[in-house]
């Protein structure tokens, strides 16, 4: 092997004394690198919309008032909410007990039987 560069010895030995019947058999797989159909459809859709949006022309738009509305809560529901917390935070142990008096008692099976007879004589 005659060549200009030199090369170390044990390089141009292994290149003089190789075999290829020593390499592996390896299948080619050809790529394509070009995009398919649906690729090209998705790309066209969206170069038109892109120019759509560029080529819009601003006077084809209506004029509208725009509504500002309040998102803080109103009076009533702070009250509700302060009226939750107090719940939440009551203590059941700072009430007093108290003895339940009946003012308006029902009236005994002797009472309504007398009333009975009573509409049904006037």
């Amino acid at each position: 092997m005659a060549t200009d560069k030199k090369v170390p010895p044990e390089i141009e030995k292994g290149i003089t004394e190789f075999d290829a019947t020593k390499l592996k058999h390896a299948e080619t797989v050809e790529k394509n690198p070009l995009p398919g159909p649906d690729v090209v459809k998705q790309e066209k859709v969206e170069l038109e919309k892109r120019e759509e949006i560029e080529n819009f022309k601003k006077g084809k738009l209506k004029r509208t008032n725009t509504e500002e509305k309040n998102s803080l809560p109103d009076a009533q529901v702070i009250n509700q909410e302060k009226t939750m917390k107090n719940i939440e935070d009551f203590d059941k142990e700072k009430l007093k007990h108290a003895d339940t008096q009946e003012k308006n008692p029902l009236p005994d099976k002797k009472t309504i039987e007398e009333e009975k007879r009573a509409s049904l004589t006037s």
